[in-house]
């Protein structure tokens, strides 16, 4: 008996470090792995002047907002110098669709030449806009459809194709769908004509836009807000960086108030 219970006290005395071990291996918290969108914003595939402006543009909570999960189909209104394309376009690859709809002209060409410097845009479709005509992109088919700082664009006073576009946005949207809009916020008791010529809109506006095309308001986020901008600059919202239009003229006052302040608004396609 001595025997034995000496023989188990060896083994208990043993087993008790990597019981404890064990225990504590139990007790770290397991190592978070980071969600794909925080991955892609994280990629080296970004251009580092765009990773600078994500204290302006808010792309991981703006998209959150939105709604935008993998294996979506999403279409991107007027994506520019492509911005948000270095986002959507990596976080899609597998599983989603990203479609870019540029105007017809140079900016076709400036997204066509963006998408074919590198393989991680490899299944980016291009679907252009020509005014009058719907695009490629099949109706019904799409999840979300975004649109960045473009609606002002849309206003042009020479050739206005805003109803156009919200029209088509609402085309390619399954039902249910969302659009997504970030526009540079115009006060609601300014002149309506400074929409022509400010760069800036009126929430208003856009929403009367957005609702005449069907579409029903699902809510606004104040994510992209900038309290400093004071919207009365004389070369109205391209005096603010990232353009800068006035060159060095006052720049560092400019540069203290960052970027534009932005509606961040979202909308539904009804079932």
């Amino acid at each position: 008996m001595v025997r034995r219970a000496a023989a188990f006290f060896l083994i208990a005395a043993a087993a008790a470090p990597l019981a404890a071990q064990q225990s504590t291996e139990a007790a770290k918290p397991a190592v978070e792995q980071p969600s794909p969108l925080s991955a892609v914003l994280a990629a080296p595939t970004r251009t580092p002047a765009n990773v600078a402006r994500d204290k302006y543009r808010h792309p991981a909570e703006t998209l959150t907002f939105f709604g935008l999960q993998p294996g979506q189909t999403v279409v991107e209104l007027w994506p520019g110098g492509g911005w948000y394309t270095e986002v959507l376009a990596p976080y899609l690859a597998t599983g989603g669709t990203l479609y870019v709809v540029p105007p017809a002209g140079n900016y076709d060409q400036r997204i066509r030449t963006k998408i074919g410097s590198n393989p991680v845009y490899g299944k980016v479709q291009v679907a252009t806009f020509n005014s009058g005509q719907p695009t490629s992109i099949a109706a019904g088919s799409a999840d979300l459809v975004l649109t960045f700082r473009n609606v002002h664009s849309w206003l042009d006073g020479d050739a206005p194709i805003a109803d156009q576009v919200f029209a088509e946005a609402f085309r390619v949207l399954k039902p249910g769908g969302t659009l997504g809009v970030v526009e540079h916020r115009l006060p609601e008791e300014a002149d309506d004509a400074r929409q022509m010529t400010s760069g800036y809109v009126k929430v208003s506006t856009v929403r009367r836009l957005a609702e005449a095309a069907g579409f029903q308001f699902a809510g606004a986020s104040e994510i992209n807000a900038n309290p400093k901008d004071t919207k009365d600059y004389p070369e109205g919202v391209w005096t603010l960086p990232p353009s800068l239009q006035l060159g060095d003229k006052d720049r560092a006052k400019y540069l203290a108030i960052g970027e534009s302040d932005r509606m961040t608004l979202k909308f539904v396609k009804p079932n």
